[in-house]
């Protein structure tokens, strides 16, 4: 049995700026996750280009380099992070699920589930850094798992010519909705609010959706929610009170309503959970939680975020606050909030 003295359970970016903090620190650690390095991020559409700056969210103070000096894209934050774990030598055990977390004397007991089968390591020390993107919320309608329906945009080819229906009114459904029309694609969208956020959408792509909603090129059905989905239609009633239902035509369904976190491990190991989003217990000067031992850092402090406050680029000063607690140190200073707007 491996024994070491702190498990990372995640390897997405503040996981790998964790990871690399140790090394640098001299810190014997193993680090897994059930997917791949920066799973969640696979999941983005083809090319999307981030809302923060490259300096946000770069890790580990490792600069992000662009050839025109803009956002990242997907494809060049994936590349980023690979060559950050290429570079430090960083050993992830991808697609090694960790499926429990037990106290054991001074340490814990992890036990996980790859496909060689179970193995079982002891640390005396665990941070989850497992994010809050486990799986997409879903609408609990008829007809959501038909064939044609899909909770993720990856690319609009698929869909030129032929009638998309997009549900939701954030970036992504503003993202996806803007590709499929100018890949030729017959769109609608539907959103439960009566306008769009300007906070929610990219300010890039917010005035184009709402020009071409206003020229009829995008149609948009505000203050609707599905209430069913046949081959053929979506059936849209009022998202508040009762109303007219309107069948809107649709060949293929995206529903792009947000993602909630997984937090059955925290459960499970005993981490208590607050509120509707069942975000963990935690001491916000060292993101220690009620379990003496196991931290958490990242956007998974925020469990299922109702409200978006925790990204990538305001939980880096959980790595310096969790390094300080593990080495014995005083916690660091917490960070000015910056209002810096992006360009």
């Amino acid at each position: 049995m491996i024994e070491t003295d702190v498990a990372i359970v995640g390897a997405g970016p503040i996981g790998l700026e964790l990871a690399i903090a140790l090394k640098r620190a001299g810190i014997d650690y193993v680090q897994f996750d059930k997917g791949s390095i920066a799973q969640t991020i696979t999941w983005f559409p083809r090319l999307m280009t981030f809302f923060s700056s490259n300096d946000r969210i770069a890790i580990a103070g490792v600069p992000i380099q662009t050839d025109d000096q803009g956002k990242c894209s997907r494809e060049q934050y994936l590349s980023y992070l690979r060559s950050l774990v290429l570079a430090f030598e960083l050993e992830v055990k991808t697609h090694e699920p960790v499926v429990g977390i037990e106290r054991t004397g001074d340490g814990f007991l992890m036990t996980t589930e790859p496909a060689r089968g179970t193995q079982r390591y002891r640390a005396r020390r665990v941070v989850l850094a497992t994010g809050d993107m486990h799986r997409p919320h879903r609408l609990g309608i008829e007809g959501e798992d038909l064939e044609h329906v899909s909770h993720y945009f990856k690319e609009a080819h698929e869909y030129c010519q032929r009638r998309v229906l997009i549900v939701g009114g954030k970036n992504s459904a503003a993202e996806a909705a803007l590709r499929c029309y100018h890949a030729g694609a017959d769109v609608t969208m539907s959103y439960r609010r009566g306008a769009f956020d300007e906070k929610s959408v990219k300010y890039w792509l917010l005035p184009e959706l709402l020009g071409r909603i206003k020229r009829g090129e995008i149609a948009c059905y505000h203050n609707t929610t599905p209430r069913r989905i046949t081959r053929t239609t979506v059936t849209l009633g009022p998202s508040a009170g009762d109303g007219a239902e309107e069948e809107v035509a649709a060949d293929a369904v995206l529903l792009l309503v947000g993602y909630e976190a997984d937090m059955s491990l925290f459960a499970r190991a005993g981490v208590e959970l607050e509120g509707v989003e069942q975000a963990p217990m935690h001491d916000p000067a060292t993101r220690e939680t009620n379990v003496a031992g196991i931290y958490v850092a990242g956007t998974a402090l925020g469990g299922s975020q109702q409200s978006y406050r925790l990204f990538i680029e305001n939980c880096h000063i959980h790595v310096e606050q969790i390094l300080a607690a593990l080495q014995g140190h005083a916690p660091p200073p917490l960070p000015d909030a910056q209002e810096m707007p992006e360009s």
